[in-house]
């Protein structure tokens, strides 16, 4: 599903990645956790296709779904992006301006989904996530963990093979730290999608198959 070789990572002169390996199952959920700038997030970035690896002085790789990321050009990317991936983010990103409904919505119309089925999905995941009484209530109307489920919701709009989660419950309370936690399996269970999850939550991290340490740029079982 996602193959990493010796991948680098450079901002100017500090070297942030130093030769990552990774390799990830389909319907793995792997968890990374390490101190505040291991690269935990400079790699979920490039495992995202938003950011490029050092590709000078390397011999460097990354497959993600067959895909060798290295051969798209940026068109060919953002379009394997918006179909292959999705994202959560510890702070939601939804448009204050749109419903919840609308707010799922639109990765599925990036990829010129018509109207009725994209609708027609997303309240599909709605109701799957218990929020079909929210559609049409704005993110300031809704709960932390509610605006964080519809977000949840707006990542799988597009049945992504990958779903990549950069401190998903960061930002909530307890419970509904809990609540999104046990969501992440159930999803798992139920659309066989893989999740990459960088996290400072310990239960988290330990309740994935697979808990990887990044330490000075570099990963450790």
């Amino acid at each position: 599903m996602i193959e990493v070789k010796n991948i680098h990572k450079y901002y100017e002169n500090l070297h942030v990645l130093k030769g990552v390996d990774l390799k990830i199952d389909k319907s793995e959920i792997i968890s990374i956790v390490g101190a505040s700038g291991t690269g935990k997030t400079t790699l979920l970035q490039i495992l995202g296709t938003l950011d490029d690896f050092s590709k000078k002085n390397h011999e460097s790789s990354l497959i993600i779904n067959g895909n060798d990321i290295a051969s798209l050009n940026r068109n060919q990317l953002a379009k394997f992006r918006n179909e292959n991936l999705g994202f959560i983010f510890q702070f939601h990103q939804l448009l204050p301006e749109f419903t919840a409904l609308e707010n799922i919505c639109i990765p599925a119309f990036i990829k010129k989904t018509p109207s009725d089925k994209a609708e027609k999905r997303a309240k599909e995941l709605l109701a799957f996530l218990n929020l079909s009484h929210r559609e049409n209530h704005k993110p300031n109307e809704l709960s932390g963990g509610e605006q964080q489920r519809v977000a949840v919701a707006r990542a799988l709009i597009n049945n992504p093979a990958i779903i990549l989660a950069d401190e998903p419950s960061g930002n909530l309370d307890i419970a509904s730290a809990e609540s999104l936690h046990n969501l992440f399996f159930r999803l798992r269970d139920e659309f066989g999608q893989t999740f990459v999850i960088v996290t400072h939550n310990n239960e988290l991290a330990t309740m994935a198959d697979r808990k990887l340490v990044m330490k000075d740029g570099k990963i450790f079982s």
